[in-house]
């Protein structure tokens, strides 16, 4: 079976990816990336035995507590992805590498040189595009205004469910309160 470990973004932020992804993909005639509005914590990977992970994660989450990210403005990679921007708080990238620690203890799961820690952190918003098709999805994101304090509030494993992924499992922080 096929996996991803996700935070999954939340609230007026989730509204706003939901809707923003949905109006790029019909102004530009673009297709909709296949995952909801989230930031990575592992790629995809494949495996059979998802019960340590899912024990992992459980543990992990129930001795961690939520802690803040700021979504601001939006960003690029390459001319083909573009996205909105994560100022990830100091206890988040630490929450953050700590749980990368622990998956890095299960020796099934591989991981590729730009996985893990110093990631930019980043929640897509469309992907695959053409310099053609970037370039006016570019000038019309940047026009917009984007500005979100939320939570790095759970772990979601996501499995790949025909042609798109679902949610396997979220795991919720504890509250900071």
């Amino acid at each position: 079976m096929r996996y991803v470990i996700v935070c999954l973004i939340k609230g007026e932020a989730l509204v706003y990816h939901e809707k923003l992804a949905k109006d790029i993909c019909e102004k530009f005639n673009v297709k909709r990336q296949r995952l909801p509005a989230h930031f990575t914590i592992k790629a995809p990977f494949e495996t059979d035995n998802i019960a340590e992970l899912e024990k992992l994660t459980e543990e992990f989450c129930n001795n961690n507590i939520s802690t803040p990210i700021v979504i601001n403005n939006f960003g690029f990679f390459r001319e083909n992805v573009i996205f909105m921007d994560i100022k990830a708080s100091k206890e988040c990238i630490t929450t953050n590498s700590s749980y990368i620690d622990r998956l890095k203890n299960l020796s099934w799961i591989e991981w590729k040189k730009n996985e893990g820690k110093n990631k930019v952190f980043h929640c897509t918003l469309v992907t695959k595009l053409s310099p053609e098709k970037f370039h006016p999805i570019w000038d019309y994101v940047s026009g917009l205004e984007c500005s979100f304090n939320t939570q790095f509030d759970n772990i979601s494993i996501l499995n790949w469910d025909k042609d798109r992924w679902v949610t396997f499992k979220e795991y919720s922080f504890k509250d900071r309160h």
